[in-house]
């Protein structure tokens, strides 16, 4: 299934790649403004790729049909997951994925970002993709699937570097849920740089500096 993106392109001739997924109900535009906000001049020329998920009825919604990468049954996101539609969309993050090696940019020179559901995503696919990835950055979420991580995660995953950042008053997905995704993943002996912030189910300015440092050192 081929997803329709937005894209914005730093400089001519980008030679690394972040492909940022949104969360549930919105759509690829949601973090299109945060480029000028996010990216040092001082950078390489970077494709930020913004796709839009499909649309499906979701559950909790009453079946209302939105753009999302998963259903929601409940409250509860960690039971009772999605787990057909949540590899569905790892199919569809890994096909982006080589869309962008097709165009030129090395597997180990591409991030993968996403908030909320987008997060779940990159998290969850990030750690089983085949080839090496620059980074992984995953805000407001969790790490779906987590007693599946064992059997399933990639060797070549292992060491790739991972930013984690929620909020500590978020009543979407409860900064609880994200500690406990956190410390799954570094018993593990996966690198994750966590951030927690003062605010509900969202971005902040500081969040958004604290990861500009983060990129910046890994470009």
């Amino acid at each position: 299934m081929d997803l329709t993106c937005i894209e914005k392109t730093t400089a001519p001739n980008p030679r690394h790649a972040l492909i940022w997924l949104h969360g549930l109900g919105a759509d690829g535009n949601d973090f299109v403004p945060i480029v000028p906000e996010l990216v040092d001049p001082a950078w390489p020329p970077l494709r930020f790729v913004f796709p839009h998920a499909p649309v499906r009825p979701i559950t909790i919604n009453g079946g209302m049909a939105m753009r999302a990468w998963y259903d929601i049954s409940g409250l509860e996101i960690a039971q009772r997951q999605d787990e057909t539609g949540i590899r569905a969309s790892i199919v569809l993050l890994d096909e982006l994925i080589a869309r962008e090696v097709e165009r030129g940019i090395p597997c180990e020179n591409i991030f993968l970002a996403g908030f909320s559901q987008g997060g779940a995503i990159v998290l969850a696919g990030g750690i089983r993709h085949a080839q090496r990835l620059r980074g992984i950055v995953a805000l407001s979420t969790y790490l779906p699937m987590a007693e599946k991580t064992d059997a399933e995660a990639s060797t070549a995953n292992r060491g790739t570097p991972i930013f984690m950042a929620h909020g500590m008053l978020d009543p979407t997905i409860s900064h609880a849920l994200g500690e406990m995704s956190r410390d799954y993943l570094k018993q593990r002996g996966y690198a994750v740089d966590w951030h927690a912030y003062p605010m509900a189910h969202q971005v902040c300015m500081e969040e958004i500096a604290d990861l500009r440092r983060w990129l910046g050192s890994r470009l």
